[in-house]
């Protein structure tokens, strides 16, 4: 991660309509309570010094809740920054479906896991894919033209934003 990648990450997010809110540990929990739109869903960060214990998000997900959640909050393994792209790492606290299935999804990333490009993010996610896991690579808001016009929010949210902790 550079400062160059930090850049490029927030112009690719700002080119696909993605907001970017920074913020450090001292203020996550209030940044996060200021983003949700409720109720919202979330699962373990993962991320050293915060936490969604002390926000509105409620853990860990259940079927009601997700069915109900207006915003799913999940961590990111990596961020790309050529294009915006998040990294979604499939856990068993279900990270990976709250951060689709809810219309909104509010993804935490750390900048020291900003990536400059595809091939740097794929090296990553080797030993992951070499012990059985999964990651998806999601790049804005979900769409499809498969329908014959341009549909958004059919296989994942209608929104997202992107919450950058800048000291980690």
């Amino acid at each position: 991660m550079s400062d160059t990648d930090t850049q490029l990450f927030a112009s690719s997010l700002a080119a696909i309509d993605v907001p970017l809110t920074r913020t450090d540990t001292a203020g996550f929990a209030s940044t996060i309570d200021s983003l949700v739109t409720g109720p919202a869903v979330g699962v373990p960060l993962h991320l050293d010094g915060v936490s969604l214990d002390d926000t509105v998000v409620q853990t860990p997900p259940t079927p009601r809740l997700l069915r109900e959640a207006e915003t799913g909050v999940t961590g990111v393994g990596h961020a790309i920054a050529e294009h915006g792209t998040l990294v979604i790492d499939s856990d068993d606290a279900g990270t990976e479906p709250v951060s689709l299935y809810p219309p909104t999804h509010l993804a935490v990333v750390r900048e020291s896991d900003i990536l400059p490009d595809v091939a740097s993010a794929t090296d990553s996610v080797g030993e992951r894919f070499a012990a059985g896991k999964s990651s998806i690579f999601a790049t804005g808001v979900s769409s499809t033209g498969d329908m014959g016009a341009l549909v958004k929010g059919v296989h994942g949210p209608k929104h997202v934003e992107v919450v950058l902790l800048t000291d980690q």
